[in-house]
């Protein structure tokens, strides 16, 4: 039986299935997409403009998160305070937040945020090292501020041992623990086998959804995590965002009342403030073989980088790369391991008089948070 039918039911209203609460991390995610490049304006009017479409959960800053400019891992165009600034000056009606992962942010951050007024901090970590977020969890905590716990690369650990994880996580301090599909590689019943395992392990903690589009599933993984329960699901406008980007926020709108779900969301608005303020920004057309292939070896994008440099070096097709690295490690890309998958690339590819391909070299990657 699938997991979807052993979730409890969302409350309904006259029988009316109520939609997860969404967190919309277009200011976040969706700044990878651009060398994290959104201005303090640009978040004070996305923000407001996300505030008055009635989303619970509004996601700013650096992609990598706090600290991250500090750490010279890709600067911004403002800083955190000028983001939270801007985002307390836009936010009223729900919760604004940022992302941390512990070791690039420090515990001051957490106070900083707390004394901007900041609704949410979402602790993000590998999910075999979740021990690195506690103290970052138990400061949120005591500073009164929401805590997600996003269990990163989800996917490199078995449902049981993730659902240890995020017992821990719950354990800490975490109101919610998310699946995190970072490679948006996970297949709908995949995520399910995980929420199920959490749901023994910690029947009272909050769940969340973080996904990728790399194969195309956002919305449908989406969807069947609104079916199977959830409590949150993140999305960003026309799916802006690392990689293939996330799970389009219009679209899910449009999906979930289609499937029956109260939102409370007008669809044509949501979809004008995507129309207006981030298709402008969108340069790339298609899909690139790039992250389909990252879809499908669940590699995480912030390697890219590395790998397409090796590629390039040893003149080896970067997508043999990724599946032949990811056959020995999808948790991390260690330049030794890096070298060793493109020899057997660079043999394989003499075996079978493979030619070097160099079309889709060009895309752009931003954000090395997994180095």
């Amino acid at each position: 039986m699938l997991a979807i039918l052993r979730f409890q039911a969302r409350p309904a209203r006259c029988g009316i299935d109520m939609a997860p609460d969404i967190l919309e991390c277009t200011l976040r995610d969706g700044s990878y997409a651009i060398d994290f490049q959104f201005s303090r304006e640009d978040t004070f009017t996305i923000a407001r403009r996300l505030d008055d479409l009635g989303f619970p959960y509004i996601e700013v800053g650096h992609g990598i998160g706090l600290g991250a400019s500090r750490r010279n891992m890709g600067v911004a165009a403002a800083t955190d305070d000028e983001y939270m600034a801007a985002a307390a000056e836009a936010v009223h009606k729900g919760k604004w937040g940022m992302f941390c992962i512990p070791g690039i942010a420090e515990l001051s951050d957490i106070d900083a945020a707390a004394m901007a007024g900041m609704g949410f901090v979402r602790v993000g970590t590998e999910v075999s090292d979740v021990e690195k977020g506690r103290p970052f969890i138990e400061r949120a905590r005591a500073k009164g501020i929401f805590v997600f716990a996003n269990l990163m690369k989800s996917y490199v650990c078995a449902p049981d041992e993730f659902a240890a994880q995020a017992r821990k996580c719950a354990d800490y301090g975490a109101q919610c623990v998310y699946v995190v599909d970072s490679a948006g590689g996970m297949l709908p019943e995949e995520i399910g086998a995980y929420a199920d395992a959490l749901r023994v392990a910690a029947p009272g903690v909050k769940l969340g959804f973080h996904g990728h589009n790399n194969l195309g599933l956002g919305v449908a993984n989406a969807l069947y995590c609104a079916r199977a329960g959830f409590d949150v699901i993140d999305t960003s406008l026309q799916g802006f965002g690392r990689s293939s980007g996330n799970t389009p926020t219009e679209q899910f709108v449009a999906v979930l009342i289609r499937a029956g779900f109260a939102t409370g969301y007008d669809p044509v608005a949501v979809m004008e403030a995507g129309e207006e303020l981030i298709r402008p920004l969108i340069q790339e057309i298609g899909h690139n073989s790039l992250d389909t292939t990252a879809g499908l070896a669940q590699f995480h994008s912030s390697y890219m980088r590395r790998v397409l440099d090796a590629a390039k070096a040893r003149r080896v097709d970067p997508r043999r790369l990724i599946l032949a690295l990811c056959e020995h490690d999808r948790t991390s890309a260690p330049p030794e391991l890096i070298d060793a998958a493109a020899t057997e690339v660079a043999a394989q590819q003499r075996r079978r008089g493979l030619l070097f391909a160099k079309t889709f070299l060009g895309k752009s990657y931003y954000g090395e948070e997994q180095r």
